[in-house]
């Protein structure tokens, strides 16, 4: 019994490191398809494809009702604001590495916090505060470059969207909370709302998708198909099979694959300046998410509180942690939105 649970478990540690990988390799394959495509038409493009993969699977689970009040009430206000995400996000990578654009968007696990303080109610621990000072020098070092001077406008539009994706994932806790909603059928909601938005915005480049060779398309659907409905998948999975302090560890790796993937394959260097931001980026982070989570299962009455209600409840077991998704009916920190480990924001699809 015991050697069938170890190999379960590595089962499990090896897919949440996979949707970390996903999730890390996005930045680069955005900014290679905004390289070839304007930046709307590539969103469209996500989103339609990632809507078209959602709706193909809900209809295949055939669940009655196929979508619930409480889902598309909190469906469509997430699906604006994860759009919003997206956007500043894509216009970004396409204007600074992929590893920059990896790093900075982790600030998004100490944002959070500080702007949902449901789970907070006496306020956060200094140490919090120190671990948020760590991340913003790291920031700072990251966007020196090779040296000091004045900061990329890719890295402050990453800067921007890990500030707009922590105030979603704020309101993915609001709106979810207390309501069984179901991760793939919220995800597909905000997929359909993210494609409505942009299909308007991109209708006089559409001509250009026809136009765009084999290696784009792949990218395309790379985006769409992994970084988004796989990876949600994936993680929906994985994180009912082992405990969200353990996932969170594994999907906080996402910041660190960003790095190493931008290196490998877009021959990207690191700077000792960069090299020291992205050391002191992660470390913060981890830190960060370690004194949040500590403070928040310290607490009385944590029993109660949303995240905890999401590890037993397998109804509200979301979509990511910290990046692009979907939602879960309890959010914590996946493309792609909902959060299952605190405190990785939702990822965008």
């Amino acid at each position: 019994m015991h050697r069938r649970h170890v190999p379960d478990a590595r089962r499990t540690d090896a897919v949440l490191l996979l949707v970390a990988l996903v999730w890390g390799s996005s930045y680069l394959s955005a900014q290679t398809a905004t390289a070839a495509l304007p930046v709307l038409l590539v969103l469209v493009a996500r989103y339609a494809l990632s809507a078209l993969a959602c709706l193909g699977l809900v209809a295949v689970r055939r669940g009655r009702p196929l979508w619930t009040r409480d889902e598309l009430r909190a469906g469509v206000p997430l699906g604006v604001t994860q759009a919003v995400v997206l956007l500043v996000e894509t216009y970004g990578v396409a204007h600074t590495s992929a590893a920059n654009a990896g790093l900075i968007i982790s600030l998004t696990i100490v944002l959070t916090p500080l702007l949902d303080r449901s789970g907070h109610p006496g306020g956060l621990p200094p140490r919090f505060f120190v671990a948020a000072g760590v991340c913003v020098v790291a920031v700072a070092l990251l966007m020196t470059g090779n040296g000091f001077h004045a900061p990329r406008s890719g890295d402050l539009l990453m800067l921007g969207a890990a500030v707009v994706r922590a105030v979603h994932v704020a309101l993915v806790g609001r709106l979810t909370s207390g309501r069984a909603i179901r991760p793939l059928h919220l995800t597909t909601v905000q997929t359909v709302v993210g494609t409505a938005l942009f299909l308007p915005l991109a209708a006089r480049d559409l001509p250009a998708l026809a136009r765009a060779d084999t290696a784009t398309w792949l990218q395309l659907l790379y985006l769409a198909l992994f970084c988004s409905v796989f990876a949600f998948l994936a993680q929906t999975w994985a994180v009912q099979r082992t405990s969200a302090s353990r996932a969170s560890l594994l999907l906080g790796t996402e910041p660190v694959w960003a790095a190493a993937v931008g290196i490998a394959l877009a021959g990207e260097r690191f700077t000792l300046l960069t090299g020291l931001g992205a050391a002191l980026m992660v470390t913060g982070t981890y830190w960060g998410q370690a004194v949040e989570r500590a403070h928040r299962t310290s607490l009385p009455d944590r029993i109660s509180l949303p995240d905890d209600r999401a590890d037993k409840d397998p109804v509200c077991r979301s979509t990511t942690l910290t990046r692009t998704s979907s939602t879960c009916s309890t959010p914590v920190p996946s493309t792609t939105a909902s959060s299952t480990t605190p405190p990785r924001a939702p990822r965008s699809p």
